[in-house]
């Protein structure tokens, strides 16, 4: 697992956390629950790893809401601080777009 992912997950369990503007609007246009994603995030399987991202480093998770449904949630810390955890985006991912276990980009 990677380092950030544990940071993050200490910060949720810590309810330090905010979700994006962006991340709002995802959730919304993707009908994903917030509460879904923080019971989930502690079983999250981190896919990508952004550890230089330039806001911050960051991690794209493999999570499932509350039905089993896969959902890719991009979690980070923003750039030089040790909090809040920032859920940045979150979207139901495309099954044209990955493998069928949705952990792999499809070439």
């Amino acid at each position: 697992m990677a380092e950030i992912f544990k940071s993050i997950l200490k910060l949720i369990e810590n309810n330090a956390l905010v979700v994006s503007n962006h991340g709002y609007e995802e959730l919304s246009e993707d009908n994903i629950w917030l509460k879904d994603l923080l019971s989930s995030a502690e079983h999250g399987i981190v896919i990508e790893d952004y550890p230089d991202y330039p806001k911050g480093p960051c991690v794209l998770v493999l999570q499932q809401d509350s039905n089993g449904e896969p959902i890719h949630v991009v979690w980070g810390i923003p750039k030089g601080r040790q909090f809040p955890a920032v859920l940045i985006t979150a979207y139901r991912p495309d099954k044209n777009l990955w493998s069928d276990d949705f952990t792999r980009r499809k070439p």
